[in-house]
């Protein structure tokens, strides 16, 4: 009987050159995502020529670093303005009004599992894609687990106390202070492994930091204490938290590099939502902390969900700026594209892809499912809205049928309410707003505590 090895070894060499070949079309993607900063809770300008738009006190040269490798977007947005709703977002796709702020909270939790993720989707593009979280999950109110979502490897479900989120604060005693360091090393082993194994990956690195408690190295605060205060920003404490975690995001970078992987790794950078409007411990400053911005975190304002917001990578310009409005919902799309995914994205999808523009120096436009970004919350907070369209932005709070129409293209700090002086674009963009809200059955209330809400989120 004739063998048919030659048949066989053809086939296999065959496979092995496709995979290879699949291998080098397949980029890998970092994820960089920190907790509570603000958008100017680093040292890094985001705005040329406005020097309000940075730290007056904090350093973060690697946060620094990383723009000078990529694009800075001065309107750089988190899907929301707290954690949670934040992080299930960016998984998705989806803003928060369709699965945490629904109507049907008894259904949300189950239907969110039916959505498709990141990672999901990079294995469907290719399914030699490995994909890892490590660091902050905070999907509270329910048991979605990492793993459900499609993660090949994770810390498992963590929320803010697993990061010192209720400690006092104060020096670490094992020198690792919001985990950063455990954080980093998980993800630089996962890198290096994936990178041996000729294999394209997912990583996102959630953060705990800076997010309360404030836990910090003590010879990172022996620095701070010598550093010049700012009218801003000026406790030593909340600095060092803020340079060990950007230390951390440094490692992240060098780690890429000497793996060789800088060329073929595309790495996001943002925070899950605006700055803190105040801080245990300390007065209140001579200048708001989230400056020039209006309010902070639990907010819709600016200053709640504009965050800072860097892409690098393979074609993307070096030190560029672009002033074109984006957000954690576009990163699904635009991995999307980068993998090469074939199929139709869902029809729910509230992100665009950003893939040709950030190979055009941040200019163009980013075309999604609706004209406009919104931020909402609800249920067991008092209803809020924001919808920004264009250069205007209309916010709404529901409680007492309040709205009120700025424009950021010149006033960045909200302050002066256009509502009644141009009814025109107010009735417009609100219009926009009420559609949406009820196309995706949102809630537009406050219907009781956290417990109360969520003990019936609970899937069936």
């Amino acid at each position: 009987m004739r063998r048919s090895y030659p048949c066989t070894i053809a086939a296999v060499l065959t496979y092995f050159v496709l995979t290879i070949h699949s291998f080098a079309q397949s980029p890998n993607f970092v994820v960089i995502l920190t907790d509570d900063q603000s958008w100017v809770g680093s040292s890094l300008q985001i705005i040329p020529g406005d020097g309000r738009t940075k730290s007056d006190y904090y350093r973060t040269p690697h946060i620094e670093r990383l723009a000078s490798k990529g694009t800075s977007f001065t309107q750089g947005y988190s899907p929301a303005p707290f954690c949670c709703p934040t992080r299930r977002s960016i998984l998705i796709g989806q803003t928060p009004a369709r699965h945490i702020y629904q109507k049907d909270q008894r259904n949300w939790t189950a239907n969110y599992r039916k959505q498709l993720s990141i990672p999901q989707m990079l294995k469907a593009a290719n399914p030699d894609y490995q994909t890892a979280h490590f660091g902050k999950w905070d999907f509270r109110f329910d048991d979605v687990t990492p793993e459900e979502m499609g993660y090949d490897a994770s810390d498992g479900v963590s929320t803010n106390g697993t990061g010192g989120g209720k400690g006092s604060g104060g020096a670490s005693a094992k020198d690792d202070p919001k985990l950063i360091w455990g954080i980093t090393e998980r993800a630089s082993t996962f890198m290096e492994k994936q990178s041996k194994a000729g294999r394209p990956f997912y990583l996102q690195v959630s953060h705990y930091a800076v997010h309360l408690a404030i836990f910090y190295r003590e010879q990172t605060l022996k620095k701070t204490n010598n550093w010049r205060r700012g009218q801003k920003h000026s406790m030593p404490e909340f600095a060092a938290m803020t340079s060990d975690v950007d230390t951390g995001i440094g490692l992240l970078i060098d780690k890429i590099a000497s793996l060789g992987l800088t060329d073929s790794t595309y790495v996001f950078f943002l925070s899950d939502n605006g700055g803190r409007n105040g801080i245990p411990g300390q007065d209140d400053p001579a200048v708001h902390r989230n400056d020039p911005l209006r309010d902070g975190k639990g907010t819709v304002y600016e200053g709640g969900v504009r965050v800072p917001f860097i892409i690098s990578g393979p074609g993307v310009d070096k030190n560029a700026i672009s002033n074109v409005p984006v957000t954690g919902l576009d990163i699904l799309p635009t991995l999307a594209e980068l993998a090469g995914y074939k199929k139709a994205l869902p029809n729910a999808l509230d992100g665009g892809s950003l893939t040709s523009m950030i190979h055009n120096g941040g200019r163009g436009e980013v075309e999604r499912n609706n004209p406009f970004l919104i931020f909402h919350q609800a249920v067991a907070r008092d209803a809020e809205t924001s919808l920004i369209l264009g250069d205007y932005k209309l916010v709404k709070t529901w409680k007492n049928d309040r709205l009120e129409l700025f424009d950021l293209s010149n006033d960045i700090g909200e302050s002066k309410d256009l509502s009644k002086k141009n009814s025109k674009k107010t009735k417009e963009l609100h219009q926009h707003m009420v559609e949406f809200l009820k196309v995706v059955g949102a809630e537009t209330r406050k219907v009781g505590s956290k417990a109360e809400v969520y003990e019936n989120a609970k899937p069936l």
